[in-house]
């Protein structure tokens, strides 16, 4: 007697799938194309945020005549919630309207990826670039007016990590909402409010009180108040309001970056 062999089914191919691929290498290979994409431009942006944090510090105080400590110790921890904002505020938006404009963002959203882990690779980026200036102002201030800091550091990370995302959150929701064009004028307005009519580097009181009302609700002062009482714990408290109008737009501006990111088209 003979033996037969028999050889296994074979499925057809129209029934076979590609496995899957984990989200973190997903989001790994994601993150080095947004690296690429900056390429050697992300040091010298580092390092451009690195000369506006001491440019704030020193300049602004040049604006104040016989600035005082008090008034040295506000300018100096409005400063970070400045730059973070002029990061997630301004080069963000200006670099999604960028990439709107020559085709990649539309290219990235055909990619067969989650295309949430798209918009965290973005964050993450901005991220790195936007906390290394909140230590040069730190370091600036000090020796700049001599005076010295209580640290908070957990309130101080953290508000730290939520201000820049929710800035970069924001806008990232305006450049993909907003025409391009309109997204590049609409942030140079946010630079100029937030640094000259938010109450950041100044107190609220030298505001009128219906302007005090309307911060109330904005993420500026909210995300300045935070980081301030995590720089100086002895002098200032954070507020559970604050952290709620902070984490509000941030979940706004989470909400609408990822609805423009998955829709279709």
């Amino acid at each position: 007697m003979s033996e037969t062999t028999t050889a296994p089914a074979l499925a057809p191919m129209g029934t076979r799938t590609p496995p899957r691929t984990a989200p973190w290498t997903t989001y790994g290979t994601l993150l080095r194309w947004t690296i690429a994409q900056t390429g050697a431009m992300l040091p010298l942006v580092i390092v451009v945020q690195a000369l506006l944090a001491a440019g704030i510090i020193i300049g602004f105080g040049f604006l104040i005549p016989d600035i005082d400590t008090s008034s040295a110790r506000f300018l100096s921890t409005g400063a970070p919630t400045v730059l973070l904002m002029v990061v997630g505020l301004v080069m963000v938006p200006q670099g999604v309207a960028q990439a709107r404009t020559n085709g990649t963002f539309a290219y990235l959203r055909a990619l067969p990826v989650p295309r949430p882990l798209l918009l965290l690779a973005d964050l993450t980026v901005w991220l790195v670039v936007a906390l290394p200036s909140v230590a040069v102002a730190v370091i600036v201030a000090q020796l700049r007016y001599g005076f010295s800091y209580a640290f908070d550091w957990p309130l101080l990370v953290a508000a730290a990590v939520l201000t820049a995302v929710t800035a970069t959150a924001v806008g990232y929701a305006i450049a993909v909402t907003l025409p391009p064009l309109l997204t590049q004028l609409t942030t140079q307005v946010l630079v100029f409010f937030v640094m000259l009519f938010s109450p950041v580097t100044f107190p609220a009181g030298q505001l009128p009180t219906w302007f005090q009302t309307i911060h109330d609700v904005l993420p500026f002062r909210p995300a300045a108040d935070l980081l301030r009482a995590g720089l100086l714990s002895d002098t200032y408290t954070a507020s559970r309001q604050d952290l709620v109008v902070l984490i509000a737009w941030c979940a706004l501006g989470l909400a609408v970056s990822i609805r423009a990111m998955v829709r279709r088209g």
